[in-house]
């Protein structure tokens, strides 16, 4: 799960062109649209759902109320990634026993 942290983090860094931030400067748990935490706006929200749908195919519905808690940070975003992630394999059953 840590190299899928590291790989939206640096999704978000490239697609938000934040050209003076790393990987290890966005905390996992910090909020990403807060100026105590990464301080994004709302176009940065519209930006961060087109480059999860593009690079993860997740289908994100933008008048879902769960939305905004997914998008709360990056913790929160991985675990939207992994739980779309997980409901494709289901759905194609490549689920495996176990998994």
């Amino acid at each position: 799960m840590d190299s899928l942290k590291l790989e939206i983090k640096r999704l978000l860094i490239e697609a938000l062109d934040l050209e003076d931030m790393q990987p290890d400067d966005i905390d996992d748990d910090a909020p990403l649209f807060d100026t105590d935490g990464v301080g994004l706006d709302s176009i940065d929200a519209l930006e961060i759902g087109i480059v999860l749908r593009e690079h993860y195919q997740l289908n994100i519905a933008s008048n879902d109320e769960h939305t905004r808690q997914h998008f709360r940070s990056i913790n929160t975003l991985v675990a939207l990634v992994a739980s779309q992630r997980e409901l494709a394999h289901v759905a194609d059953g490549t689920t495996k026993e176990g998994e």
